[in-house]
């Protein structure tokens, strides 16, 4: 997006010899003793501020630094629109004020250059707000234009991989961004009203736990040992439980070695949280009440809109039983079934399941393909079967069913909690299953974590678990359609 899309010979000609112009320029300003690449320039007033108080600073003088991002020249008279972080304000320029030597470097201006003026706000013959300019400094020259117009979804590409420039000429993103800061302020003080402590737990794990998925591996030189960075953050939350603490939290990076799309990055942003005598039932609470207050905090109301369609995040949210909403959605039952039978029924259905393809997997299958698409509202899916659910608590009437809840909004799955396992021999006897699961070539089951045993062997209290997707939340709060539109660094195969 730096650039026009090229796509011919002429084309790079011409972006050459508009690049050639700005260093000519560059190199003009130190002729005339100009630094290109100023210092330190104090601001009195943000652009917004001057529009929203001019009847308090009309005639006042004022310093302003930004961005020029257009400029119309009449004769002895131009005008730019100089950008900063708040907005956008219009510049006034005269002959009379600069003098014929100053007015004359306005021919070394380009848009996109960094500006600092100082000047007195007025109201032109037209009506709009301005600064009348009596000093100019250049703060840094940019040696590459803009890109004159945005192509739309043809360059969406060049957004993500420049987003400093998308940035500069889309307000809209850079709004994105700034509601994605403040979700996650409005997060950490919930959860700190609520008792929760804030802390920070290692991104370079020996043993990639606390989640299935593939990790990413690394190798640390001076221990001359092989590390993951991290999938979940789970595993040394819990510890502190068992240390003592009773409710804790962490928003941070995740990294799993998957794939790619609209709802996946490499990395990504998530917020756990663990609460010592808790339970499932109280993450489920947690969960609505945190978005209704977000919802509330920064858009004045519980019900928002994704994609054209309401969604209306009032507590509480529907509770649907897993092997219910699938019976629901798609007529298969699987209760009582064992993988064989699991896997008729399910191809029964149209789906292409693969001859060795366990009960875990032919759920997973069938609730992908039948229940998530018509998952839109709030709805909280639970009880799911142990095989799938290795840390989650078994439920007292179904030993074959967890205590676990997953969060689904607009089609997506949200987060993940549960009654947390607190049993080390239950919990070293669903590890051995998952090392099973490992050695048949399911690389992204859970490996076995003998620390974390004897941590739970000193005892760690019932408790309640949850994670939530922080990028899916922003996508939702900003009614954005990819994850990439809510990273400013998404991950992208490099250009040859």
């Amino acid at each position: 997006m730096n650039e026009p899309h090229i796509e011919s010979t002429e084309d790079r000609e011409e972006l050459n010899e508009l690049l050639q112009v700005r260093r000519d320029k560059l190199k003009d300003l130190k002729n005339l003793g100009i630094d290109p690449f100023g210092e330190k320039f104090k601001r009195t007033h943000s652009a917004q501020e001057i529009l929203d108080r001019f009847d308090v600073l009309e005639n006042e003088n004022t310093t302003l630094p930004g961005r020029i991002m257009s400029m119309r020249t009449h004769g002895k008279a131009s005008f730019a629109d100089l950008m900063d972080h708040t907005g956008r304000v219009q510049l006034y320029f005269r002959v009379d004020t600069l003098g014929e030597e100053g007015y004359a470097l306005l021919q070394k201006l380009d848009i996109g250059d960094i500006v600092g003026v100082t000047g007195k706000i007025f109201r032109t013959r037209r009506g709009e707000i301005s600064v009348e300019v009596q000093t100019l400094k250049f703060l840094s020259k940019s040696l590459r234009p803009l890109p004159a117009k945005w192509h739309g979804l043809k360059d969406v590409d060049l957004r993500y991989r420049q987003r400093y420039v998308d940035l500069i000429v889309n307000a809209e993103v850079r709004k994105v961004f700034e509601i994605r800061s403040r979700i996650i302020q409005s997060m950490r003080s919930f959860l700190a009203e609520r008792g929760y402590l804030e802390v920070e737990t290692p991104m370079l794990h020996v043993i990639a736990g606390g989640a299935s998925a593939r990790p990413f591996t690394t190798h640390h030189n001076a221990l001359d040992m092989d590390l993951y960075l991290r999938i979940a953050p789970e595993l040394y939350l819990k510890r502190l439980l068992v240390g003592g603490y009773d409710r804790v939290f962490e928003i941070g990076k995740m990294f799993r070695n998957e794939g790619i799309s609209t709802k996946h990055n490499p990395e990504f942003t998530m917020c756990e949280l663990y609460m010592a005598y808790g339970d499932a039932s109280d993450m489920m609470k947690i969960t609505e009440d945190l978005y209704a207050h977000i919802a509330r905090e920064l858009f004045g109301s519980t019900t928002v809109v994704f994609q054209g369609q309401e969604i209306d995040l009032t507590p509480p949210w529907p509770r649907k039983p897993m092997l219910d909403a699938i019976q629901e959605y798609s007529g298969v039952n699987l209760r009582g079934l064992d993988d064989a039978q699991a896997r008729e029924a399910a191809r029964a259905k149209g789906l292409d399941i693969e001859p060795g393809a366990t009960f875990s997997t032919v759920l997973d299958e069938l609730f992908d393909a039948f229940v998530e698409p018509n998952l839109v509202q709030p709805v909280f899916i639970t009880d799911h079967p142990v095989e799938i659910s290795p840390l989650a608590k078994r439920k007292k009437d179904d030993p074959l069913l967890t205590d676990r809840f997953e969060p689904f909004i607009v089609t997506w799955e949200a987060g993940n909690g549960f009654t947390e396992l607190n049993d080390p021999i239950d919990q070293e006897q669903r590890f051995r299953q998952q090392m099973a699961q490992r050695d048949q070539g399911d690389d992204e089951a859970h490996m076995m974590d003998e620390d974390y045993i004897q941590a739970l062997e000193y005892g760690m209290p019932p408790a309640g678990g949850l994670g939530l997707g922080i990028d899916r939340m922003v996508m939702l709060f900003t009614d954005s359609p990819s994850i990439r539109d809510v990273l400013l660094f998404p991950h992208m195969r490099p250009r040859s």
